[in-house]
């Protein structure tokens, strides 16, 4: 993380990355068949909808960071269902999100950079669900403003 930012303890983040081992092969999985499948079927019929189907909300929010991650570090790729799963989890309210989780997701989209337009989606929508204030201390005066960041 860039200097002035809030760190997130080294045991959070191994936690995030543990949480995200555990879903990444079905989700890896279930994006690959989707891409072969038709792009027109609704989500809970594709493996990634079914996939999200079964999942609690914190595997649905592991289930979102992995996606998120896959999505942001690698957008000159053929992306598509893997945004349409990110978006699909940013449009469930009430998964519980944690300002951790959010922060490590703020940063994971601020290091992408502009390239990945879509890149605020999941954090943006996480971002909402938590209490007003939650990520105030992340507005100091060398990292970017985080209010203007997600605010589009």
């Amino acid at each position: 993380m860039r200097s002035g930012r809030v760190r997130l303890d080294r045991a959070v983040v191994q936690g995030f990355c543990d949480r995200m081992r555990v879903v990444a092969p079905a989700a890896y999985g279930a994006i690959e068949r989707d891409r072969a499948d038709d792009p027109g079927r609704a989500f809970p019929e594709t493996a990634c909808g079914r996939l999200a189907g079964s999942l609690d909300a914190a595997g649905l929010r592991a289930l979102g960071m992995w996606a998120h991650h896959w999505c942001v570090r690698f957008y000159d790729d053929d992306t598509r269902v893997g945004l349409r799963l990110v978006r699909e989890i940013a449009g469930r309210a009430g998964l519980g999100w944690t300002v951790d989780e959010v922060r490590w997701m703020l940063d994971e989209s601020d290091a992408a950079g502009p390239a990945a337009v879509h890149r605020f989606v999941l954090p943006r929508a996480a971002a909402a669900e938590l209490s007003p204030g939650a990520l105030a201390d992340r507005a100091d005066r060398d990292a970017p403003d985080w209010r203007r960041l997600l605010a589009g």
